[in-house]
């Protein structure tokens, strides 16, 4: 026999070049009892969907057991968020703010040469000008009796 027509139409497909009625008389030779040797291997793909059809196939209940699976209602657990918990994130940031302004204020006294610009709070009362008579010789005094004021450095003072 001469299956040369069931050649062309095997190379037609491996091209996909075949139609589906093509395809259809591929399907009916290779579900025939005799078939030859030399065509044996391409037999499985032919017949593969027709011995499918007889195996396991999913029953008419299925759509319905994952539909119920999908749409069980689970309780839902209520938390109770307490004002503390809202206020965690803001709390939190100002930390951080209060850290960096803290560091940075360290850093900026650490390494700063100028020590006229730092007041302290003992050579604040020393600069303040003194007008008018002294509290103690008010009464009896007119002048000071020191004659010569002595203006000596702030930072002199307190090193």
């Amino acid at each position: 026999m001469d299956y040369k027509y069931i050649e062309q139409l095997l190379e037609r497909y491996w091209h996909c070049e075949t139609s589906l009625q093509e395809e259809e008389i591929l399907r009916m030779f290779f579900s025939q009892e005799d078939i030859p040797a030399s065509l044996l291997p391409y037999r499985h793909l032919f017949v593969y969907e027709q011995n499918e059809k007889d195996m396991d196939v999913l029953g008419d209940d299925f759509d319905e057991r994952v539909l119920n699976l999908i749409q069980e209602d689970e309780p839902v657990k209520a938390r109770v968020i307490t004002m503390r918990h809202r206020l965690m994130p803001l709390f939190k940031a100002a930390a951080v703010v209060a850290i960096f302004l803290t560091l940075g204020n360290a850093m900026q006294v650490a390494f700063s040469d100028d020590d006229v610009h730092q007041v302290s709070p003992g050579t604040a009362a020393i600069d303040k000008p003194k007008s008018g008579p002294s509290v103690a010789k008010a009464d009896s005094v007119m002048s000071d009796t020191l004659q010569h004021k002595i203006d000596l450095p702030v930072s002199t003072i307190t090193k």
